[in-house]
């Protein structure tokens, strides 16, 4: 196992480090299946205790990328083409505007700024988006890739995206993860272009992928017998509690640097 654990192990992390990371790609991925979102927050949570944090976004992109294709292959009959097609534009849109202006804000602000978008979807007076209204998901896909080069993991925001527009719970996992999918893919090839190098860390993706694709299998089972009305409350508690937690990063670091 120790052998295996050495194929895996990027420069400067131990093998129990490693053998932890690999494990939570399992259970985030299952979280995210099984109650719709949480998974991809949780796992850069975690990672960003071991890893540097000018790495986590990048590495994290990747290992979403993989968690989500598997969780769209299992489900892919689900799909809502027509929403994946008007998010897919947005996002190029968005992450090439992105890409200009890669810079890092001050410290607390886009934690803050998630925080409060997510209470006021899941809460506050957000217009239905129906199916006929895509400018509004690819309005929504802009905005996000945009934000996903500077914050990472900006799931919770798609996932409030197509909260709103009321699917069936089978419908928004494998739409979500498509969207995800085409985000993450997107953030791969931007930081590509300046020069991150994935290559060390190429094992231990690798393994965080398969390991994501497990959890998925399992969180899977769990949905299939999770009703809908219970499913839509459970993401939503999922969601608030998320957001509180960034809110309240937001707010202590912006306190910190002031």
């Amino acid at each position: 196992m120790f052998d295996l654990l050495e194929l895996v192990m990027p420069p400067g992390l131990p093998g129990w480090v490693v053998l932890v990371l690999v494990l939570a790609s399992a259970l985030t991925a299952f979280v995210t299946t099984s109650l719709g979102i949480g998974g991809g927050v949780l796992l850069m949570a975690i990672m960003t205790l071991f890893m540097p944090a000018a790495v986590v976004i990048p590495v994290h992109g990747v290992i979403q990328l993989g968690s989500n294709a598997g969780r769209m292959a299992l489900a892919w009959q689900r799909i809502r083409w027509p929403v994946l097609a008007a998010f897919t534009v947005g996002s190029v849109l968005g992450v090439a505007l992105g890409a200009q202006v890669l810079v890092e804000l001050r410290p607390g602000w886009m934690e803050l700024i998630l925080g409060v978008f997510i209470v006021w979807a899941c809460l506050g007076p957000m217009p239905r988006v129906s199916q006929g209204s895509r400018y509004k998901v690819g309005l929504g896909g802009a905005v996000t890739s945009a934000l996903t080069l500077f914050v990472g993991a900006t799931g919770p925001m798609v996932a409030a995206l197509i909260r709103a527009m009321g699917l069936d719970r089978r419908d928004h996992v494998s739409t979500f993860a498509a969207c995800m999918v085409v985000q993450h893919g997107l953030k791969i090839v931007v930081f590509g272009a300046v020069g991150f190098a994935f290559g060390p860390y190429a094992g231990l993706m690798v393994a965080m992928i398969l390991f994501g694709v497990l959890g998925t299998w399992i969180g899977g089972l769990v949905l299939e017998r999770m009703h809908d009305r219970l499913f839509h409350r459970l993401l939503t508690v999922v969601l608030l509690l998320l957001a509180g937690r960034l809110i309240y990063v937001g707010l202590r670091d912006l306190s910190a640097a002031a």
